[in-house]
């Protein structure tokens, strides 16, 4: 764990290299299409491209430098970031912070569903520049690519990682190139920096301040540095954004020189970030332009791979099965997750045929994304770092002035198409929020008796060679993280009306932790050899392998000689050298005896039957189910009023 984080520290040219592949590819890619948006079918004039770049500069300055380079990078738990490390930090200091994080976590989702798209579909238009194919088909192109990059997804990334990061070297440096050709030849450009051209924009263009909609999409990938930063770690990702963000400003301001010293005085459909490239380097630039929005897209998938992970981890979210296609630690993929994902690519593109019609879709939900990390941060500041509320409190009402602007700005997207992200967003907020607060529901109903109450029978029992023996080893796995308790469905499942009699009982605690990368045990000798107690700890972004880790902790036991298990027999014979493990999962449904409020019945009834769309306890836990047992227990909630029957 220490050993990672201190990698994660390191700064190496290959490190630097690395951050420039993983994290900057949505945010890198917003010159495709951000002064486009911005200009859209408007009168070209000074103050209209001035100012639409003076609010980028400052957009890039306070939003993603201040905000995210400097302040949220800080908030790193054991050096992994993101919404849900956020909330791990500072879910005790509020109750009701995990509603801003279920908003957050399901508008980043909603996010990773319309980036691909946007960028791919940006880089593929370039395209119908080219001589002969002006009306090329773009969408089935789109189509191709994005199914490609979805279908590779369950090999793992690692093959064409170490591509990433010279290929997104090569792109910044194009934008870069691409912007001073353009600079040197207008350099007056260089004054649109000024506050005032933004401020003219804002108050004095005929419908400037809904500009701030286009405006916001040169910041939409702030919140992918911050749940990259597991990745590359805050030094790395704080020195490659000095060179980023002098590429990405370089850029936006050659496109506006080019836009300034046009003949034409209205320039529809035309994308100044590819006509201002020489008319040599279009092929280039467009195959250059289209790698970096694959990057982009790949990144915002990994990313939502790894979100949907935390969530499952910290209960926001159904067990679904999760794969490890290489040896690389952190690399996952989610099937259920990555089918949603491409549906969701392919019906945006179909739906909105272009890019353009794209933009008036994008940027709202990932406002609210931003404007929940600083509802979390706040917390962040005030409690885990302990700064003044002198300066806290007014530099969140800062954050919170500009972003609340962008929210209103991007709400007249709603009806031109913002609606689907926000409906995207919904299905994903109302998921996590039933399986969050069902999960809390259904527990409130766990009841926990003191284990020592029942040592002598289960001693007993285990001594009682008239009952056939179950198993030599019987492992349940429960929910009690306090030493002497157990759950009473337990207790009742050792002594039912067939007593389950065993040679050494075991009830072993899964306890994911808050931190990302935990990993230990601990063990409780309740009955000497007889009832032991185990407790796991796996940090939240871990897949549990609970029947892996139980053997392991039982081969560590019997190595140190501890508990006495290394003199008796563990159930092997001379026939199959295997111990003899039982695992026991008690499972629960919803009793037909309930009578539920409305809200109550709502939520439990959802809660289950989600449940039943996700991974069994058994699979969830990593435990073969050749050696689980599994048990159905009814849940009675409300039970129904006594009631009278008449004999006829």
């Amino acid at each position: 764990m220490k050993e990672r984080k201190h990698l994660g520290s390191k700064v190496t040219a290959a490190s630097l290299i690395v951050a420039l592949g993983i994290i900057y590819g949505d945010i890198g890619t917003s010159p495709l299409y951000v002064l486009k948006a911005i200009v859209g079918k408007r009168e070209i004039s000074e103050v209209l491209v001035y100012g639409g770049i003076s609010c980028i500069f400052w957009t890039l300055v306070f939003q993603t430098t201040i905000k995210y380079i400097w302040l949220t990078l800080k908030a790193d738990n054991e050096g992994e970031g993101g919404i849900f490390s956020l909330y791990a930090l500072v879910h005790r200091y509020g109750k009701r912070l995990v509603i801003p994080t279920i908003l957050g976590a399901a508008t980043l989702m909603a996010d990773g569903i319309i980036t691909p798209p946007i960028s791919v579909a940006s880089a593929v238009e370039g395209l119908t520049m080219l001589n002969g194919l002006a009306k090329l088909p773009t969408v089935p192109i789109v189509i191709v690519i994005l199914s490609i990059l979805f279908f590779f997804q369950r090999f793992g990334s690692q093959k064409v990682g170490s591509f990433f990061g010279p290929a997104m070297v090569v792109w910044f440096s194009m934008l870069f190139l691409a912007g001073i050709l353009h600079i040197v030849h207008y350099p007056g450009v260089l004054k649109a920096l000024n506050p005032n051209y933004g401020y003219k924009l804002l108050a004095q263009y005929k419908h400037g301040f809904w500009i701030l909609g286009a405006v916001f999409l040169a910041t939409t990938g702030a919140e992918a540095l911050y749940s990259d930063l597991g990745h590359c770690g805050r030094k790395n990702i704080r020195i490659t954004w000095a060179f980023v963000k002098v590429a990405l400003l370089t850029n936006y301001l050659g496109q506006a020189a080019w836009l300034m010293h046009q003949s034409d005085e209205q320039l529809h459909g035309r994308n100044p970030f590819f006509e201002m490239l020489p008319q040599w380097f279009l092929i280039p630039g467009i195959i250059i332009a289209t790698t970096a929005a694959i990057i982009a897209s790949q990144a915002l998938i990994s990313g939502s791979y790894t979100l949907i992970n935390e969530a499952m981890n910290l209960n926001f979210w159904p067990r679904v099965s999760v794969r490890q296609p290489s040896d690389l630690k952190g690399q996952i993929y989610i099937p259920s997750i990555n089918i949603i994902l491409w549906i969701g690519c392919v019906l945006m593109i179909l739906y909105f045929q272009s890019s353009a019609h794209m933009e008036a879709a994008y940027g709202l939900a990932i406002t609210l994304t931003m404007m929940m990390t600083t509802v979390l941060l706040t917390f962040f500041l005030l409690f885990r770092l302990k700064w003044k509320k002198l300066f806290v409190i007014p530099l969140i009402i800062f954050f919170a002035i500009i972003e609340i602007s962008f929210f209103i700005a991007n709400i007249q997207k709603f009806p031109e198409g913002g609606f689907i992200t926000v409906i995207v967003a919904g299905i994903f907020f109302i998921v996590m929020f039933i399986f969050f607060f069902g999960r809390k529901l259904n527990n409130r109903f766990v009841k926990f008796v003191t284990l020592d109450n029942y040592t002598v029978k289960i001693e007993e029992l285990s001594k009682d060679d008239s009952i056939p023996k179950f198993s030599t080893h019987l492992i349940y796995l429960t929910k009690a993280n306090i030493r002497h308790d157990i759950e009473e469905k337990i207790i009742n499942s050792i002594f039912s009306k067939k007593p389950k009699r065993a040679d050494v009982y075991w009830f072993v605690h899964i306890h994911r932790t808050v931190f990302p990368y935990t990993l230990s045990y601990d063990v409780t000798e309740l009955v000497d050899d007889k009832v032991i107690k185990i407790n796991i700890h796996v940090g939240f972004r871990i897949q549990p392998r609970t029947e892996l880790y139980f053997k392991k902790i039982v081969q560590e036991l019997v190595a140190h000689k501890e508990l006495n298990l290394h003199i008796r027999p563990d159930g092997s014979t001379k026939y199959n050298n295997e111990p003899d493990f039982k695992f026991v999962v008690i499972e629960k449904f919803l009793s037909v005896e309930n009578e539920f409020a409305l809200k109550e019945g709502i939520l439990l009834h959802s809660y289950f039957l989600l449940k039943r769309f996700g991974l069994s306890d058994e699979r969830a836990f990593g435990l073969d189910k050749s050696d689980v047992n599994v048990e159905q227990i009814p849940l009675v909630y409300h039970r129904i009023p006594d009631f009278e029957m008449t004999r006829t």
